[in-house]
C-alpha cells in the first residue's frame, strides 16, 4: 500500500471519527436538522462554503472550463456563489425570523399543505442528481488511487456507505463539524497546489496570459437572441433554483442568531466564488505541463484532466493534500445533500399522513436517509457515463420553476395567496416538462420558459377571484 493510499485513509478515519463525535449532541430533531440553532459563525461560514465545493467544483467546473471558458461556467460558480450571498441579504433574516424547521415548512405557513407537498416533492427529486453526481465523484476516486484495483462501482458503494455513517448518527451536528475540519483541508490543499502546479508551468501569470490568448475569459454571449436566452436560462438556473433548496436553507438556518445567518450566507458565498476559480486554473495549466496528455484527455474524459496532473507531475505532498481536498469537498457536500432531501421527506410528506412524536419523528428521518442513500446510489450507478457537472445542473430546474416563485412572492409580495402559488406551482412545472419534451429546436431554454410562466401563475392566480383558502398570512405553524 504505496504512501498516499494510507494518508487518504487516515483522512477518511478522521472524518468518520468527526462525525461520530459530533453525533453525541443529537438529543431532539432540531439538533439532527438543524444542529439546534446554535453553530456560531466559523462554522457556518464554513458548512456554507462546502455547499457546493463538491465533485462538480474540483472535477465538473474544470472540464466546462477548459472546453468553454467562462461563459461555459455561468451557473457554477457565478450563479452558485451569487445564490449564497442574495439568501444571506434578502432571505436569511425573514426566514429565521420565523423558526422554521425545513424549507417545506415555509411554504405550509405560507400557502398550505397542499402547496407544501407538491414543493416539498420537487425538492426531494431534485436531490437525485446533485446527490448521485458526488456518489459518482466518490468512486472515481477511489477507482484512481487504487490503479483501477477498486472498480468504479464498487468505489461509489463504498462512498456513499462511508457518508451514510456520520451522515446517519449525527444530522446536521455532524454535516457542520465534519465540513469545518473538511474546509480547512480544502482552503489549505488547494492554495499549496496552485502553487505547485503554477511553478511547474512557468508561473501564474504564464499560465492565465495563455488561458487569456485562447479566448477562454470571454464571459458575455453575442448579442443574439438565440444566445442571450440560453446565458439567462443558465444564469438562473442555479442562482435561482438553488435558494429553496433544503441543504441551503438547514446551512444557514443552523446559525445561532439571524446576524450569524446572514454573516455565514454572505461570507460563505464570497469564500467559495474566490477558491472555485483554483481548480479552472489548475486544469488549464495541465496544457503548458503535459500537453499530450492533456489533448487525449479532452477528448475522452476531461473530468480526469486534474487528477492526471497531480498524480503525475506533483511530489507527493500535493498529490496527498489534493486527494484529501477533493474527498474534502465531495464528502462535504454529499452528506448535506444526503440529509436534506431525507429530512424535508420525513417532516413535509411523510408527517402530513403520519402521526409522529419528536422521537419517532427523529427514528423516521434516520431510516429515510438510508433508504435515500440506497435510492441515489442506485440511481448514480445506472447513470454511469453522465458528466458530474451535468448531473448537478439538471438538478437545479425542479426547484426553479416549482419552487422559487412561492419562495419570494410569499415574503416580498402580500397579495400572494395560496391559489397563486399552486397555479404557479402547475403553470411552472407543466410548461417546463412540456418544453423540455417537445420544444425541439427552440431558443427558449426550457427552465426559463418554465420560470416566467410560474411568475404569470403567481401573478394570475393570485388577482383573479379566489377559489381556495383565501388565508395567505404568515402565523405560526399548526400543531402537529
Amino acid at each position: 500500500m504505496n504512501t498516499l493510499v494510507v494518508f487518504v485513509l487516515f483522512y477518511l478515519l478522521v472524518s468518520i471519527t468527526i462525525g461520530l463525535i459530533a453525533a453525541r449532541r443529537v438529543k431532539n430533531s432540531s439538533d439532527y436538522t438543524n444542529a439546534g440553532r446554535s453553530l456560531p459563525a466559523p462554522i457556518v461560514i464554513a458548512t456554507v462554503f462546502a455547499t457546493w465545493f463538491g465533485s462538480e467544483t474540483v472535477l465538473g467546473i474544470p472540464a466546462k472550463f477548459v472546453d468553454q471558458g467562462l461563459r461555459g461556467v455561468i451557473e457554477d460558480p457565478f450563479g452558485a456563489s451569487l445564490c449564497l450571498i442574495l439568501v444571506g441579504l434578502f432571505l436569511a433574516r425573514k426566514l429565521y425570523r420565523m423558526n422554521l424547521l425545513t424549507i417545506g415548512d415555509y411554504y405550509r405557513q405560507r400557502y398550505g399543505r397542499t402547496v407544501e407537498i407538491m414543493v416539498s416533492l420537487c425538492i426531494v427529486i431534485s436531490y437525485l442528481g446533485w446527490v448521485a453526481a458526488q456518489i459518482t465523484a466518490l468512486g472515481l476516486v477511489f477507482s484512481i488511487l487504487s490503479q483501477g484495483a477498486i472498480a468504479m462501482s464498487a468505489g461509489m458503494i463504498m462512498g456513499a456507505a462511508i457518508v451514510l455513517v456520520y451522515t446517519l448518527f449525527g444530522g446536521m451536528w455532524s454535516v457542520a463539524l465534519t465540513d469545518f475540519f473538511q474546509m480547512t483541508i480544502i482552503v489549505t490543499g488547494m492554495i499549496y497546489i496552485a502553487y505547485v502546479v503554477a511553478g511547474i508551468a512557468g508561473g501564474a501569470g504564464v499560465v492565465i496570459e495563455h488561458a487569456a490568448q485562447a479566448g477562454k475569459f470571454a464571459f458575455w454571449p453575442a448579442p443574439t437572441a438565440a444566445e442571450l436566452l440560453a446565458f439567462a436560462g443558465a444564469a438562473v438556473t442555479m442562482m435561482f433554483g438553488s435558494m429553496p433548496q433544503q441543504d441551503v436553507f438547514q446551512r444557514v438556518m443552523s446559525a445561532r442568531s439571524e446576524g450569524v445567518a446572514v454573516t455565514g450566507a454572505v461570507a460563505g458565498g464570497s469564500l467559495y466564488f474566490v477558491f472555485a476559480f483554483v481548480p479552472m486554473f489548475l486544469a488549464y495549466a495541465a496544457q503548458l505541463i503535459d500537453p499530450t496528455m492533456f489533448a487525449a484527455l479532452v477528448k475522452d474524459d476531461a473530468q480526469m484532466i486534474l487528477p492526471s496532473l497531480i498524480l503525475n507531475h506533483t511530489p507527493i505532498a500535493a498529490q496527498i493534500l489534493f486527494f484529501g481536498a477533493l474527498l474534502s469537498a465531495i464528502m462535504s457536500t454529499a452528506s448535506g445533500t444526503l440529509l436534506a432531501p431525507s429530512i424535508t421527506l420525513t417532516e413535509n410528506i411523510l408527517r402530513e399522513f403520519m402521526t409522529m412524536n419528536d422521537r419517532q419523528l427523529l427514528l423516521t428521518t434516520r431510516i429515510v436517509v438510508v433508504c435515500f442513500t440506497i435510492a441515489v446510489t442506485s440511481f448514480a450507478l445506472v447513470s454511469q457515463g453522465m458528466p458530474i457537472y451535468e448531473m448537478v445542473g439538471n438538478a437545479y430546474k425542479v426547484p426553479l420553476v416549482g419552487a422559487f416563485v412561492p419562495l419570494i412572492a410569499g415574503l416580498y409580495w402580500s397579495r400572494a395567496t395560496n391559489q397563486g402559488a399552486l397555479l404557479s406551482v402547475l403553470m411552472g412545472l407543466s410548461s417546463w416538462l412540456l418544453m423540455e419534451r417537445f420544444g425541439g429546436d427552440s431558443i427558449w431554454p426550457p427552465q426559463l420558459l418554465g420560470l416566467l410562466f410560474a411568475l404569470v401563475g403567481m401573478v394570475m392566480g393570485s388577482l383573479l377571484p379566489q377559489r381556495l383558502d383565501k388565508s395567505g398570512r404568515i402565523e405560526d405553524l399548526p400543531a402537529r
